[in-house]
Protein backbone atom coordinates (compact mmCIF):
# COMPACT_ATOMS: atom_id res chain seq x y z
CA UNK A 1 0.00 0.00 0.00
CA UNK A 2 1.40 3.38 -1.02
CA UNK A 3 2.39 5.77 1.76
CA UNK A 4 -0.21 8.51 2.05
CA UNK A 5 0.96 12.10 1.73
CA UNK A 6 -0.53 15.58 1.66
CA UNK A 7 2.29 18.09 1.83
CA UNK A 8 1.17 21.64 2.52
CA UNK A 9 4.15 23.07 0.66
CA UNK A 10 3.06 21.58 -2.69
CA UNK A 11 -0.58 20.49 -2.31
CA UNK A 12 -3.33 23.13 -2.68
CA UNK A 13 -5.09 23.90 0.61
CA UNK A 14 -5.04 27.69 1.09
CA UNK A 15 -8.10 29.41 -0.39
CA UNK A 16 -7.56 32.87 -1.88
CA UNK A 17 -9.35 35.39 -4.10
CA UNK A 18 -7.38 36.30 -7.24
CA UNK A 19 -7.25 40.05 -7.87
CA UNK A 20 -7.40 39.77 -11.68
CA UNK A 21 -10.44 37.48 -11.87
CA UNK A 22 -12.10 38.02 -8.48
CA UNK A 23 -12.42 34.23 -8.41
CA UNK A 24 -11.59 31.78 -5.64
CA UNK A 25 -8.52 29.59 -6.02
CA UNK A 26 -6.87 26.95 -3.81
CA UNK A 27 -3.08 27.05 -3.66
CA UNK A 28 -0.14 25.41 -1.87
CA UNK A 29 2.25 27.25 0.45
CA UNK A 30 4.88 27.59 -2.27
CA UNK A 31 2.41 28.84 -4.87
CA UNK A 32 0.91 31.22 -2.34
CA UNK A 33 4.18 32.92 -1.45
CA UNK A 34 5.26 33.12 -5.10
CA UNK A 35 2.04 34.93 -6.03
CA UNK A 36 0.82 36.66 -2.86
CA UNK A 37 0.92 39.99 -4.70
CA UNK A 38 -1.76 38.68 -7.09
CA UNK A 39 -4.28 37.74 -4.40
CA UNK A 40 -6.83 40.02 -2.76
CA UNK A 41 -7.47 38.10 0.42
CA UNK A 42 -7.76 34.70 2.02
CA UNK A 43 -11.08 32.97 1.36
CA UNK A 44 -11.32 30.02 3.74
CA UNK A 45 -14.35 28.57 5.47
CA UNK A 46 -14.58 31.36 8.07
CA UNK A 47 -12.97 34.78 8.45
CA UNK A 48 -11.50 33.70 11.80
CA UNK A 49 -10.04 30.65 10.05
CA UNK A 50 -8.41 33.03 7.57
CA UNK A 51 -6.95 34.95 10.50
CA UNK A 52 -5.19 31.95 12.05
CA UNK A 53 -3.91 30.78 8.64
CA UNK A 54 -2.66 34.35 8.14
CA UNK A 55 -0.70 34.11 11.40
CA UNK A 56 0.79 30.78 10.28
CA UNK A 57 1.95 32.44 7.05
CA UNK A 58 3.47 35.27 9.08
CA UNK A 59 5.27 32.75 11.30
CA UNK A 60 6.94 31.31 8.20
CA UNK A 61 7.92 34.75 6.89
CA UNK A 62 9.17 35.98 10.28
CA UNK A 63 11.31 32.86 10.68
CA UNK A 64 12.89 33.24 7.24
CA UNK A 65 13.51 36.98 7.05
CA UNK A 66 14.84 37.17 10.59
CA UNK A 67 17.69 34.97 9.29
CA UNK A 68 18.31 35.87 5.64
CA UNK A 69 18.07 39.04 3.60
CA UNK A 70 16.18 39.68 0.37
CA UNK A 71 18.93 37.93 -1.61
CA UNK A 72 18.72 34.82 0.60
CA UNK A 73 22.09 35.56 2.21
CA UNK A 74 22.34 34.92 5.97
CA UNK A 75 22.98 38.01 8.06
CA UNK A 76 26.67 38.43 8.89
CA UNK A 77 26.03 37.89 12.59
CA UNK A 78 24.23 34.54 12.09
CA UNK A 79 25.27 31.03 11.17
CA UNK A 80 22.66 28.82 9.49
CA UNK A 81 22.54 25.12 8.70
CA UNK A 82 21.17 23.54 5.50
CA UNK A 83 17.61 23.85 6.79
CA UNK A 84 18.03 27.61 7.32
CA UNK A 85 18.07 27.08 11.09
CA UNK A 86 20.28 29.09 13.41
CA UNK A 87 23.27 27.08 14.54
CA UNK A 88 25.29 28.17 17.53
CA UNK A 89 24.74 31.12 19.80
CA UNK A 90 23.96 34.62 18.58
CA UNK A 91 26.34 37.31 19.78
CA UNK A 92 23.96 40.07 20.82
CA UNK A 93 26.67 42.71 20.41
CA UNK A 94 26.88 41.77 16.72
CA UNK A 95 23.12 41.91 16.14
CA UNK A 96 22.11 44.70 13.74
CA UNK A 97 18.40 45.44 13.64
CA UNK A 98 19.03 47.75 10.69
CA UNK A 99 19.77 44.63 8.63
CA UNK A 100 16.25 43.36 9.26
CA UNK A 101 14.72 46.73 8.49
CA UNK A 102 16.67 46.85 5.23
CA UNK A 103 15.28 43.43 4.31
CA UNK A 104 11.75 44.59 5.10
CA UNK A 105 12.26 47.67 2.93
CA UNK A 106 13.52 45.63 -0.04
CA UNK A 107 10.55 43.28 0.20
CA UNK A 108 8.17 46.22 0.44
CA UNK A 109 9.68 48.00 -2.55
CA UNK A 110 9.82 44.85 -4.71
CA UNK A 111 6.17 44.02 -3.92
CA UNK A 112 6.84 40.29 -3.76
CA UNK A 113 8.53 37.73 -1.55
CA UNK A 114 11.96 36.46 -2.56
CA UNK A 115 13.02 32.93 -3.41
CA UNK A 116 14.21 32.43 0.18
CA UNK A 117 10.67 31.41 1.16
CA UNK A 118 10.52 28.59 -1.37
CA UNK A 119 14.04 27.50 -0.44
CA UNK A 120 13.09 27.30 3.24
CA UNK A 121 9.88 25.37 2.57
CA UNK A 122 11.69 22.84 0.38
CA UNK A 123 14.45 22.41 2.96
CA UNK A 124 11.84 21.75 5.67
CA UNK A 125 9.28 19.97 3.51
CA UNK A 126 9.01 16.88 5.72
CA UNK A 127 7.68 19.07 8.56
CA UNK A 128 4.68 20.22 6.51
CA UNK A 129 3.07 16.88 5.58
CA UNK A 130 -0.23 15.91 7.22
CA UNK A 131 1.01 12.30 7.24
CA UNK A 132 4.29 10.52 7.93
CA UNK A 133 6.71 10.58 10.85
CA UNK A 134 6.24 14.29 11.57
CA UNK A 135 2.55 14.98 10.86
CA UNK A 136 1.94 18.73 10.66
CA UNK A 137 0.34 20.22 13.81
CA UNK A 138 -0.16 16.66 15.11
CA UNK A 139 1.64 13.90 17.03
CA UNK A 140 2.20 10.24 16.21
CA UNK A 141 0.45 7.47 18.12
CA UNK A 142 3.65 6.67 20.02
CA UNK A 143 4.09 10.34 21.01
CA UNK A 144 0.45 10.65 22.09
CA UNK A 145 0.65 7.50 24.21
CA UNK A 146 3.89 8.70 25.82
CA UNK A 147 2.27 11.96 26.91
CA UNK A 148 -1.18 10.94 28.20
CA UNK A 149 -2.28 8.73 31.14
CA UNK A 150 -2.53 5.00 30.44
CA UNK A 151 -6.33 5.09 30.44
CA UNK A 152 -6.29 7.68 27.63
CA UNK A 153 -3.92 5.94 25.21
CA UNK A 154 -5.02 5.52 21.61
CA UNK A 155 -5.81 1.81 22.02
CA UNK A 156 -8.50 2.64 24.60
CA UNK A 157 -10.43 4.69 22.05
CA UNK A 158 -11.04 7.40 24.67
CA UNK A 159 -10.43 11.13 24.47
CA UNK A 160 -11.51 11.64 20.87
CA UNK A 161 -13.04 14.74 19.30
CA UNK A 162 -15.10 14.55 16.13
CA UNK A 163 -14.51 16.50 12.95
CA UNK A 164 -17.79 18.21 13.74
CA UNK A 165 -16.04 19.70 16.79
CA UNK A 166 -12.83 20.61 14.95
CA UNK A 167 -15.00 22.31 12.31
CA UNK A 168 -15.70 25.62 14.07
CA UNK A 169 -18.72 26.31 11.85
CA UNK A 170 -20.36 23.35 13.61
CA UNK A 171 -18.47 22.97 16.94
CA UNK A 172 -20.63 20.04 18.00
CA UNK A 173 -19.37 17.88 20.85
CA UNK A 174 -20.55 14.37 21.60
CA UNK A 175 -22.88 15.74 24.28
CA UNK A 176 -24.48 18.76 22.63
CA UNK A 177 -26.20 18.88 19.24
CA UNK A 178 -25.42 21.87 17.02
CA UNK A 179 -28.92 22.77 15.82
CA UNK A 180 -28.03 25.47 13.28
CA UNK A 181 -25.30 23.59 11.43
CA UNK A 182 -24.24 23.97 7.77
CA UNK A 183 -24.05 20.16 7.60
CA UNK A 184 -26.39 17.39 8.74
CA UNK A 185 -26.02 13.87 10.10
CA UNK A 186 -22.92 11.92 9.16
CA UNK A 187 -21.80 14.68 6.78
CA UNK A 188 -20.72 16.68 9.85
CA UNK A 189 -17.79 14.28 10.24
CA UNK A 190 -16.66 14.32 6.59
CA UNK A 191 -14.41 16.92 4.97
CA UNK A 192 -11.96 16.96 2.05
CA UNK A 193 -8.29 16.78 3.05
CA UNK A 194 -7.55 20.42 2.16
CA UNK A 195 -10.42 21.61 4.35
CA UNK A 196 -9.20 19.35 7.16
CA UNK A 197 -5.81 21.09 7.01
CA UNK A 198 -7.46 24.48 7.48
CA UNK A 199 -9.60 23.31 10.41
CA UNK A 200 -6.56 21.67 11.99
CA UNK A 201 -4.69 24.98 12.06
CA UNK A 202 -7.76 26.76 13.35
CA UNK A 203 -8.53 24.30 16.15
CA UNK A 204 -5.03 24.64 17.60
CA UNK A 205 -5.72 28.38 17.84
CA UNK A 206 -9.39 28.57 18.86
CA UNK A 207 -10.30 25.35 20.66
CA UNK A 208 -12.87 25.57 23.44
CA UNK A 209 -12.80 23.53 26.64
CA UNK A 210 -15.37 20.79 25.99
CA UNK A 211 -12.68 18.10 25.65
CA UNK A 212 -11.34 17.06 29.06
CA UNK A 213 -8.32 14.81 28.38
CA UNK A 214 -4.98 16.31 29.48
CA UNK A 215 -1.36 15.24 29.21
CA UNK A 216 0.52 13.90 32.24
CA UNK A 217 2.22 16.60 34.32
CA UNK A 218 3.65 16.80 37.82
CA UNK A 219 1.67 19.95 38.58
CA UNK A 220 -2.03 20.13 37.83
CA UNK A 221 -3.26 22.57 35.20
CA UNK A 222 -6.58 23.66 33.75
CA UNK A 223 -7.36 22.85 30.15
CA UNK A 224 -7.25 26.06 28.14
CA UNK A 225 -8.73 27.54 25.02
CA UNK A 226 -6.57 28.27 22.00
CA UNK A 227 -4.38 31.37 22.39
CA UNK A 228 -6.08 33.32 19.58
CA UNK A 229 -9.52 32.57 21.06
CA UNK A 230 -8.60 34.78 24.01
CA UNK A 231 -7.52 37.78 21.93
CA UNK A 232 -9.36 40.81 20.61
CA UNK A 233 -7.47 40.82 17.31
CA UNK A 234 -6.21 43.77 15.33
CA UNK A 235 -4.04 43.80 12.22
CA UNK A 236 -3.21 46.06 9.28
CA UNK A 237 -4.95 45.28 6.00
CA UNK A 238 -3.53 46.11 2.57
CA UNK A 239 -4.81 46.08 -1.00
CA UNK A 240 -3.31 42.63 -1.71
CA UNK A 241 -2.30 39.69 0.45
CA UNK A 242 1.33 40.64 -0.05
CA UNK A 243 0.57 44.14 1.28
CA UNK A 244 -1.32 42.73 4.26
CA UNK A 245 1.45 40.29 5.12
CA UNK A 246 4.29 42.79 4.74
CA UNK A 247 2.55 45.42 6.89
CA UNK A 248 2.15 42.84 9.67
CA UNK A 249 5.63 41.33 9.27
CA UNK A 250 7.14 42.55 12.56
CA UNK A 251 10.81 41.81 11.96
CA UNK A 252 12.01 44.09 14.74
CA UNK A 253 9.81 43.69 17.83
CA UNK A 254 10.05 46.15 20.69
CA UNK A 255 13.03 44.46 22.31
CA UNK A 256 16.74 45.19 22.61
CA UNK A 257 17.94 41.70 21.82
CA UNK A 258 17.67 39.35 18.88
CA UNK A 259 15.39 36.38 19.57
CA UNK A 260 15.81 33.26 17.45
CA UNK A 261 12.46 32.49 15.86
CA UNK A 262 11.27 29.03 16.81
CA UNK A 263 8.04 27.87 15.16
CA UNK A 264 6.65 24.60 16.50
CA UNK A 265 7.95 22.54 13.55
CA UNK A 266 11.56 23.52 14.33
CA UNK A 267 11.62 21.73 17.69
CA UNK A 268 13.72 18.56 17.64
CA UNK A 269 10.63 16.58 18.58
CA UNK A 270 7.08 16.98 19.80
CA UNK A 271 8.24 15.67 23.17
CA UNK A 272 10.72 18.56 23.41
CA UNK A 273 7.97 21.02 22.52
CA UNK A 274 5.62 19.67 25.17
CA UNK A 275 8.40 19.73 27.79
CA UNK A 276 8.88 23.39 26.94
CA UNK A 277 5.15 24.00 27.29
CA UNK A 278 5.08 22.38 30.72
CA UNK A 279 7.26 25.26 31.94
CA UNK A 280 4.45 27.66 30.99
CA UNK A 281 6.96 30.25 29.78
CA UNK A 282 5.80 33.09 27.57
CA UNK A 283 7.38 32.77 24.09
CA UNK A 284 10.16 35.27 23.42
CA UNK A 285 9.65 35.16 19.65
CA UNK A 286 6.73 35.77 17.32
CA UNK A 287 6.99 32.56 15.27
CA UNK A 288 6.65 30.43 18.40
CA UNK A 289 3.71 32.50 19.60
CA UNK A 290 1.91 32.34 16.24
CA UNK A 291 2.27 28.54 16.15
CA UNK A 292 1.27 27.89 19.75
CA UNK A 293 -0.73 24.67 20.13
CA UNK A 294 -3.64 24.29 22.51
CA UNK A 295 -3.74 20.48 22.15
CA UNK A 296 -1.68 17.51 21.14
CA UNK A 297 -3.72 15.87 18.38
CA UNK A 298 -3.25 12.38 17.00
CA UNK A 299 -5.18 11.60 13.83
CA UNK A 300 -6.00 7.96 13.13
CA UNK A 301 -7.01 7.77 9.47
CA UNK A 302 -9.72 5.22 8.67
CA UNK A 303 -10.13 3.07 5.55
CA UNK A 304 -12.77 5.48 4.21
CA UNK A 305 -10.21 8.30 4.35
CA UNK A 306 -11.85 10.05 7.30
CA UNK A 307 -10.03 10.74 10.59
CA UNK A 308 -10.58 9.74 14.20
CA UNK A 309 -8.97 12.51 16.26
CA UNK A 310 -7.46 11.97 19.71
CA UNK A 311 -6.98 15.16 21.71
CA UNK A 312 -5.25 16.10 24.95
CA UNK A 313 -4.82 19.54 26.48
CA UNK A 314 -1.37 20.94 27.26
CA UNK A 315 -0.37 23.74 29.67
CA UNK A 316 -0.29 27.27 28.34
CA UNK A 317 1.57 30.35 29.54
CA UNK A 318 -0.09 33.09 31.56
CA UNK A 319 -1.74 35.82 29.49
CA UNK A 320 -0.46 38.70 31.64
CA UNK A 321 1.80 41.28 29.92
CA UNK A 322 2.41 39.08 26.86
CA UNK A 323 3.53 42.08 24.82
CA UNK A 324 5.31 39.85 22.30
CA UNK A 325 1.74 39.46 20.95
CA UNK A 326 1.29 42.35 18.49
CA UNK A 327 -2.25 41.57 17.33
CA UNK A 328 -4.55 42.40 20.24
CA UNK A 329 -5.89 45.30 22.26
CA UNK A 330 -5.18 45.29 25.99
CA UNK A 331 -6.94 45.75 29.31
CA UNK A 332 -5.13 46.99 32.42
CA UNK A 333 -6.11 45.53 35.78
CA UNK A 334 -6.64 48.71 37.84
CA UNK A 335 -5.47 47.11 41.10
CA UNK A 336 -2.65 44.77 40.09
CA UNK A 337 -1.41 46.93 37.21
CA UNK A 338 -0.82 44.11 34.72
CA UNK A 339 -2.28 43.90 31.21
CA UNK A 340 -4.23 41.07 29.60
CA UNK A 341 -5.80 40.83 26.13
CA UNK A 342 -9.16 42.59 26.26
CA UNK A 343 -11.47 39.74 25.34
CA UNK A 344 -14.69 40.73 23.59
CA UNK A 345 -17.68 38.89 25.04
CA UNK A 346 -20.95 38.07 23.31
CA UNK A 347 -22.64 41.04 25.00
CA UNK A 348 -20.52 43.42 22.89
CA UNK A 349 -21.47 41.71 19.63
CA UNK A 350 -22.81 44.84 17.96
CA UNK A 351 -20.13 47.28 19.15
CA UNK A 352 -18.18 48.61 16.17
CA UNK A 353 -14.40 48.89 16.24
CA UNK A 354 -14.35 52.70 16.05
CA UNK A 355 -16.15 53.00 19.38
CA UNK A 356 -12.99 51.66 21.08
CA UNK A 357 -10.65 53.87 19.06
CA UNK A 358 -8.59 54.83 22.12
CA UNK A 359 -7.68 51.17 22.74
CA UNK A 360 -6.18 50.83 19.26
CA UNK A 361 -4.41 54.19 19.00
CA UNK A 362 -2.64 56.14 21.72
CA UNK A 363 -4.67 59.27 22.43
CA UNK A 364 -2.10 60.95 24.66
CA UNK A 365 -3.77 61.02 28.05
CA UNK A 366 -2.16 58.95 30.78
CA UNK A 367 -5.01 56.48 31.23
CA UNK A 368 -3.04 53.23 31.35
CA UNK A 369 -3.76 52.25 27.75
CA UNK A 370 -1.18 49.94 26.13
CA UNK A 371 -1.13 50.43 22.36
CA UNK A 372 -1.26 47.21 20.29
CA UNK A 373 2.14 46.05 19.05
CA UNK A 374 1.06 46.22 15.42
CA UNK A 375 0.29 49.93 15.81
CA UNK A 376 3.72 50.44 17.41
CA UNK A 377 5.21 48.67 14.39
CA UNK A 378 3.31 50.93 11.98
CA UNK A 379 4.68 53.93 13.90
CA UNK A 380 8.17 52.51 13.37
CA UNK A 381 7.58 52.04 9.64
CA UNK A 382 6.28 55.59 9.30
CA UNK A 383 9.21 57.03 11.27
CA UNK A 384 11.61 55.12 8.98
CA UNK A 385 9.84 56.59 5.94
CA UNK A 386 8.54 53.24 4.65
CA UNK A 387 4.88 54.15 5.22
CA UNK A 388 4.03 57.43 3.53
CA UNK A 389 2.21 60.22 5.35
CA UNK A 390 -0.78 60.21 2.98
CA UNK A 391 -1.04 56.43 2.83
CA UNK A 392 -4.40 55.03 3.93
CA UNK A 393 -4.01 52.56 6.80
CA UNK A 394 -6.77 50.04 7.45
CA UNK A 395 -6.91 48.47 10.89
CA UNK A 396 -9.01 45.29 10.83
CA UNK A 397 -10.40 42.99 13.48
CA UNK A 398 -11.82 39.47 13.24
CA UNK A 399 -13.41 38.10 16.42
CA UNK A 400 -14.74 34.64 17.10
CA UNK A 401 -16.89 35.07 20.20
CA UNK A 402 -17.77 32.24 22.56
CA UNK A 403 -21.18 31.53 24.06
CA UNK A 404 -20.24 32.79 27.52
CA UNK A 405 -20.47 29.30 29.02
CA UNK A 406 -17.20 28.75 30.90
CA UNK A 407 -17.66 24.97 30.77
CA UNK A 408 -17.60 24.83 26.95
CA UNK A 409 -16.74 28.22 25.39
CA UNK A 410 -18.35 27.11 22.15
CA UNK A 411 -18.14 29.57 19.23
CA UNK A 412 -21.35 31.60 19.05
CA UNK A 413 -20.69 34.49 16.65
CA UNK A 414 -18.08 35.92 14.31
CA UNK A 415 -17.46 39.65 13.89
CA UNK A 416 -15.43 41.23 11.09
CA UNK A 417 -14.81 44.99 11.23
CA UNK A 418 -12.31 47.66 10.19
CA UNK A 419 -11.54 51.36 10.14
CA UNK A 420 -9.43 53.24 7.61
CA UNK A 421 -7.44 56.38 8.44
CA UNK A 422 -4.64 58.32 6.77
CA UNK A 423 -1.22 57.41 8.20
CA UNK A 424 -0.46 61.01 9.18
CA UNK A 425 -3.64 61.06 11.26
CA UNK A 426 -3.49 57.57 12.75
CA UNK A 427 0.24 57.67 13.48
CA UNK A 428 0.57 61.30 14.53
CA UNK A 429 3.70 61.93 16.58
CA UNK A 430 3.24 64.37 19.44
CA UNK A 431 0.31 63.87 21.85
CA UNK A 432 1.17 67.18 23.53
CA UNK A 433 0.30 69.22 20.44
CA UNK A 434 -3.11 70.90 20.46
CA UNK A 435 -3.87 69.62 16.96
CA UNK A 436 -3.06 65.97 17.78
CA UNK A 437 -5.73 64.15 15.79
CA UNK A 438 -6.03 60.88 17.79
CA UNK A 439 -6.90 62.82 20.95
CA UNK A 440 -9.49 64.88 19.09
CA UNK A 441 -10.98 61.77 17.48
CA UNK A 442 -11.27 60.13 20.89
CA UNK A 443 -13.06 63.20 22.25
CA UNK A 444 -15.49 63.12 19.32
CA UNK A 445 -16.22 59.44 19.99
CA UNK A 446 -16.87 60.12 23.67
CA UNK A 447 -19.26 62.92 22.72
CA UNK A 448 -20.96 60.62 20.21
CA UNK A 449 -21.42 57.96 22.87
CA UNK A 450 -22.93 60.52 25.23
CA UNK A 451 -25.45 61.30 22.50
CA UNK A 452 -25.99 57.55 22.16
CA UNK A 453 -26.79 57.48 25.88
CA UNK A 454 -29.32 60.29 25.34
CA UNK A 455 -30.92 58.18 22.62
CA UNK A 456 -31.02 55.18 24.95
CA UNK A 457 -32.86 57.31 27.53
CA UNK A 458 -35.34 58.18 24.78
CA UNK A 459 -35.90 54.45 24.25
CA UNK A 460 -36.23 53.88 28.00
CA UNK A 461 -38.89 56.62 28.17
CA UNK A 462 -40.90 54.90 25.42
CA UNK A 463 -40.56 51.54 27.18
CA UNK A 464 -41.83 53.11 30.43
CA UNK A 465 -44.83 54.61 28.61
CA UNK A 466 -45.62 51.11 27.34
CA UNK A 467 -45.27 49.66 30.83
CA UNK A 468 -42.23 47.59 29.86
CA UNK A 469 -40.06 48.11 32.92
CA UNK A 470 -37.70 45.20 32.24
CA UNK A 471 -37.84 45.48 28.47
CA UNK A 472 -34.76 45.23 26.24
CA UNK A 473 -36.43 47.79 23.96
CA UNK A 474 -34.04 50.63 24.86
CA UNK A 475 -30.98 48.45 24.20
CA UNK A 476 -32.41 47.25 20.88
CA UNK A 477 -33.16 50.69 19.46
CA UNK A 478 -29.80 52.01 20.70
CA UNK A 479 -28.04 49.18 18.85
CA UNK A 480 -29.93 50.14 15.68
CA UNK A 481 -28.99 53.79 16.24
CA UNK A 482 -25.31 52.86 16.34
CA UNK A 483 -25.74 50.75 13.21
CA UNK A 484 -26.89 53.93 11.46
CA UNK A 485 -23.82 55.75 12.81
CA UNK A 486 -21.23 53.16 11.77
CA UNK A 487 -20.75 53.89 8.08
CA UNK A 488 -21.04 57.71 8.36
CA UNK A 489 -18.47 57.78 11.17
CA UNK A 490 -16.06 55.46 9.35
CA UNK A 491 -16.45 57.67 6.27
CA UNK A 492 -15.65 60.74 8.40
CA UNK A 493 -12.52 58.99 9.73
CA UNK A 494 -11.38 58.20 6.17
CA UNK A 495 -11.80 61.85 5.20
CA UNK A 496 -9.44 63.25 7.86
CA UNK A 497 -6.07 64.70 6.88
CA UNK A 498 -3.32 66.39 8.86
CA UNK A 499 -4.00 69.65 7.01
CA UNK A 500 -7.61 69.84 8.20
CA UNK A 501 -8.92 72.60 10.41
CA UNK A 502 -9.66 70.40 13.42
CA UNK A 503 -12.60 72.45 14.62
CA UNK A 504 -14.29 72.48 11.22
CA UNK A 505 -13.94 68.72 10.75
CA UNK A 506 -15.29 68.05 14.25
CA UNK A 507 -18.20 70.38 13.56
CA UNK A 508 -18.84 68.53 10.30
CA UNK A 509 -19.33 65.29 12.22
CA UNK A 510 -21.41 66.90 14.96
CA UNK A 511 -23.84 68.25 12.36
CA UNK A 512 -24.09 64.84 10.74
CA UNK A 513 -24.61 63.23 14.13
CA UNK A 514 -27.35 65.73 14.89
CA UNK A 515 -29.09 64.86 11.61
CA UNK A 516 -28.89 61.11 12.30
CA UNK A 517 -30.30 61.54 15.82
CA UNK A 518 -33.34 63.46 14.66
CA UNK A 519 -33.95 61.23 11.67
CA UNK A 520 -33.86 58.25 14.04
CA UNK A 521 -36.28 60.02 16.39
CA UNK A 522 -38.60 60.85 13.47
CA UNK A 523 -38.66 57.17 12.44
CA UNK A 524 -39.57 56.11 15.96
CA UNK A 525 -42.42 58.63 16.18
CA UNK A 526 -43.72 57.67 12.71
CA UNK A 527 -44.17 54.11 14.01
CA UNK A 528 -45.69 55.16 17.33
CA UNK A 529 -48.41 53.02 18.87
CA UNK A 530 -51.65 54.49 20.21
CA UNK A 531 -50.39 53.98 23.76
CA UNK A 532 -47.18 55.91 22.91
CA UNK A 533 -49.26 58.87 21.69
CA UNK A 534 -51.84 58.73 24.49
CA UNK A 535 -49.05 58.57 27.04
CA UNK A 536 -49.03 57.36 30.62
CA UNK A 537 -48.16 58.28 34.19
CA UNK A 538 -44.61 57.07 34.79
CA UNK A 539 -41.82 57.36 37.33
CA UNK A 540 -39.53 60.30 36.72
CA UNK A 541 -36.12 58.85 35.72
CA UNK A 542 -33.86 58.80 38.78
CA UNK A 543 -36.73 59.70 41.14
CA UNK A 544 -38.87 56.66 41.83
CA UNK A 545 -41.04 58.55 44.32
CA UNK A 546 -42.15 61.11 41.71
CA UNK A 547 -44.81 60.29 39.10
CA UNK A 548 -45.12 62.38 35.93
CA UNK A 549 -47.08 62.26 32.69
CA UNK A 550 -45.10 61.41 29.53
CA UNK A 551 -45.77 60.49 25.90
CA UNK A 552 -43.59 59.83 22.87
CA UNK A 553 -43.68 63.47 21.69
CA UNK A 554 -42.56 64.75 25.07
CA UNK A 555 -39.83 62.10 25.18
CA UNK A 556 -38.73 63.19 21.71
CA UNK A 557 -38.61 66.83 22.77
CA UNK A 558 -36.45 65.90 25.77
CA UNK A 559 -34.07 64.06 23.43
CA UNK A 560 -33.87 67.17 21.22
CA UNK A 561 -33.10 69.42 24.18
CA UNK A 562 -30.41 67.09 25.53
CA UNK A 563 -28.64 66.66 22.20
CA UNK A 564 -28.96 70.36 21.38
CA UNK A 565 -27.34 71.28 24.71
CA UNK A 566 -24.64 68.63 24.33
CA UNK A 567 -23.56 69.56 20.80
CA UNK A 568 -23.94 73.36 21.28
CA UNK A 569 -24.36 73.73 17.52
CA UNK A 570 -26.00 77.15 17.93
CA UNK A 571 -22.69 78.50 19.28
CA UNK A 572 -20.53 76.90 16.58
CA UNK A 573 -22.28 78.14 13.48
Amino acid sequence: MATRSFNLTTEPWIKVIESATNQEKTVSLIEFFENAQDYQQLAGDMRSQDFVVFRLLLAILTTIYSRVDFNSDPYDWLELDQQFRVSGDVEQDDYQEDDLLATWQQLYENKKFSSAVKDYLIANQDQFDLFGDHPFYQVTEAEFDALVPDNKKVATGKGTVGLKQINRRISESGNTLAVFSPKTGNFKNHVPIDEFARWLVMYQNVSGVTDKTKIKTEASFSISTGWVYGLNPVFAKGATLFDTLILNLVLVPDADQYAVQRPVWEYNSVLDYVEDRKKELVPDNIAQLYTTWSRILHVDWQDDGQPVIFSAGIPIFDNKNVFIEPMTIWHRDPKAGYYTPLYRDIGALSMAMWRNFGLYVGVGDDDGIHEPGIVDWLHRLKDEGYVQQKQAITLSSINLLNDGNSASQTPAAEVDDDMQIEADVLLAKNPEEANYWPQQIDAVIKLTQQVGLDYRHFGADIAAIRGQKNSTFANDITAKFYERLNEPFKSWLRSLTNEDDRGQKVLEWEKQLNTIVFESKRRMISRAKIKDIRGAMVERPGRKDEIIYNNIFMAGNKLERNVYARLKLNKKG
